[in-house]
């Protein structure tokens, strides 16, 4: 069967398709991207289906961009479409690794692996000029089709793993949030996983959603986005 996290994913798209799912702020640009449910997942199916066209499918992905930018919407897109792929997303160098997914900064080919940047662009624009050995997310993703397919996974296998923890698809899916909430990626205490979990796996499972606020904010900036975006601070 598929991961839990994506046939969850799939049943809110069918329910609440339209409905907010990943607001994505950045107070240094005041720049904001709202993905929807379908939209979130339309990327989802496309990062997925690039991972099958690199043979990458029930493998491992090196998610090196959600160490850098946790907070980012590209990065919270891509451990799903990982999982939806059969892959396990690892923040972490691994043996059974084909792809390696890096920030826009200083981009290089890593040994083995195929390498691909994301812009982090609000609207997800391409990069231009990479080097050789090096591809752009954007430019491929959205090239692929808008198919929906999803590998299976056993339950109990590795779904995330970093260097505090090894989380099986069976238990992505915990503390489900009903509500909308404000998620401080950058903060000291918040690690990939726990804005990966709080920005997008817990309103995912309870029908809530998230804003994500990218950076560093004054408590009145953060107090006006939550009262504009009717949102309770995480």
């Amino acid at each position: 069967m598929p991961s839990p996290v994506i046939t969850t994913l799939t049943q809110a798209v069918a329910r609440r398709g339209s409905d907010p799912l990943l607001t994505w702020y950045d107070p240094a640009t005041s720049a904001r991207t709202e993905l929807s449910v379908r939209t979130f997942a339309n990327w989802v199916d496309k990062t997925a289906n690039l991972l099958r066209e690199l043979d990458a499918a029930d493998t491992a992905v090196v998610g090196a961009v959600s160490v850098s930018h946790p907070g980012h919407w590209m990065s919270l897109v891509w451990p799903l479409a990982a999982w939806q792929a059969g892959c396990r997303y690892t923040t972490m160098p691994s043996g059974e690794a084909q792809v390696m997914v890096t920030g826009p900064h200083n981009p290089q080919p890593f040994p083995v692996l195929t390498t691909i940047a994301c812009s982090l662009h609000p609207l997800g624009l391409p990069l231009a000029g990479l080097p050789d050995g090096v591809l752009d997310f954007s430019s491929e993703a959205l090239a692929q089709p808008d198919l929906h397919l999803a590998n299976r996974v056993d339950p109990d296998a590795a779904a995330w793993v970093d260097a505090e923890r090894v989380i099986s698809h069976r238990n992505l899916l915990a503390d489900p949030i009903s509500e909308r909430i404000v998620v401080l990626a950058r903060t000291l205490a918040r690690t990939p996983w726990q804005t990966l979990s709080q920005a997008v796996l817990r309103p995912l499972a309870g029908g809530g959603s998230a804003v994500v606020v990218d950076g560093p904010a004054e408590q009145s900036a953060l107090d006006r986005i939550a009262a504009s975006e009717h949102a309770t601070m995480a």
